[in-house]
């Protein structure tokens, strides 16, 4: 496992934020946060790109307490996605995507081959190379988001942790944006409140409630009627799409 948590417990002010969380996030998948508001997924997302140091437990890097490893190094290795990543300046997109490159350059050392090189390499795998030039207060929020991936890109992580990446995108630019995210094939971990389109690009899913996990597995072991109604307090009908197949949720009005 390249990431993971051992009982890793976070506190502010006395109330426990996140609680006893054990997670273990293969290589290559796409592992998926769930829960309702408050329930700890950003909190979580933050102690597993070390910028929160836990309370009590571990957050381990290829079997490395984070604590111990550089800096530096997490951030080679980790790049985080925020929900609402917003600058005053005016920037062009790949001056944003160039912020990538921080971690692995110098105080004072001038952009190299190597840097152009994964700037280029990232505005391509996201396909926003035409936009290389545009103003960043030109694009649209889904466009936003892209170059917010490509920074991350650039940062040549193996890790990639997205906040909340489809908030207040519509459906096209959500389904986009999430598709992306799979084709990368990198270790992703993504906190998600939409259950269908967690069903749909998520590996496995992690289900929060009040800080602590009450469901793993993948889509279809964890998108119960039962758990929607324990975790959510609503109502669901989930359609049974067969082996392999995608489960569908339908929320239905009144208690569960």
């Amino acid at each position: 496992m390249s990431l993971a948590t051992r009982e890793v417990s976070w506190d502010v002010g006395g109330r426990r934020v996140v609680d006893g969380v054990t997670l273990d996030v293969t290589p290559g998948t796409v592992v998926g946060l769930l829960g309702p508001n408050g329930s700890g997924k950003s909190s979580l997302l933050r102690l597993l790109a070390g910028t929160r140091t836990p309370t009590s437990g571990q957050v381990l890097l290829d079997g490395d307490d984070l604590r111990r490893v550089r800096r530096r190094d997490v951030a080679r290795r980790i790049a985080v996605v925020e929900q609402h990543a917003q600058t005053e300046l005016d920037l062009v997109v790949s001056d944003v995507v160039r912020l990538g490159r921080i971690p692995h350059r110098g105080t004072w050392s001038a952009e190299s081959d190597a840097d152009r090189s994964a700037v280029s390499e990232a505005l391509e795998r996201v396909e926003l190379t035409a936009l290389a030039g545009r103003s960043w207060h030109t694009l649209s929020g889904g466009e936003r988001q892209r170059v917010h991936i490509a920074r991350a890109l650039a940062q040549q992580p193996q890790e990639l942790l997205l906040d909340e990446p489809t908030n207040h995108l519509d459906v096209h630019h959500q389904l986009d944006l999430l598709g992306l995210v799979r084709r990368l094939r990198m270790t992703s971990v993504v906190a998600l409140h939409d259950l269908n389109l967690a069903a749909m690009f998520c590996d496995r899913l992690v289900v929060l409630k009040d800080g602590a996990v009450v469901a793993t597995g993948t889509p279809t072991d964890v998108l119960t009627p039962e758990l929607i109604a324990e975790v959510y307090r609503v109502r669901a009908v989930v359609a049974d799409l067969g082996p392999g197949g995608v489960p569908s949720v339908r929320f239905e009005p009144g208690p569960p």
